[in-house]
């Protein structure tokens, strides 16, 4: 008996990016903007399975992935990297030759390569919430009094007389 027909053509789905619900239930990824969203997932793609914590990706490759600008990307790197999301393993520099080497990038939801666990710090992110301020009471009228306007000397005084 031969192989089956029916997986004689198969290859498989292909690859794909994966986002576990653990991840999109934490406040650091429900509170995150559009941009921010796109650009994880891009990092995520470059995710080979054996490479975290050494995914290359340059602001440059970032703004042609993300069709925007360079200048764009640049604060949604940092807005990952504030929310535990993502931590920069290598910074960028130029090399011996003068060629620019791009920063190196670590998923936080997963292990290293180098064998670091995964510290999964966007889970204990809170939002910083702005400390609300005092109310503000309106000044009671004193129905009671009678007001007087002033105007010696050119400046304008209120004079209440009882």
């Amino acid at each position: 008996m031969g192989s089956k027909p029916y997986k004689a053509n198969k290859k498989g789905a292909g690859r794909h990016v994966q986002l576990p619900e653990y991840l999109q239930a934490c406040a650091a990824w429900a509170r995150l903007k559009p941009g921010p969203r796109a650009l994880y997932v891009e990092l995520k793609r470059r995710y080979n399975g054996s490479n975290n914590g050494q995914i290359i990706l340059s602001h440059r490759d970032a703004a042609i992935a993300l069709n925007v600008s360079r200048n764009t990307v640049g604060p949604y790197f940092a807005e990952l990297e504030t929310r535990g999301l993502i931590m920069m393993t290598r910074a960028p520099y130029l090399g011996p030759s003068g060629i620019g080497q791009a920063s190196l990038w670590a998923l936080q939801e997963l292990p290293t390569a180098d064998g670091k666990p995964a510290t999964r710090a966007f889970v204990r992110w809170a939002d910083k919430k702005k400390p609300h301020p005092k109310t503000v009471r309106a000044r009671p009228r004193n129905r009671d009094a009678k007001s007087e306007w002033n105007n010696s000397d050119g400046a304008t005084v209120l004079k209440i007389v009882t």
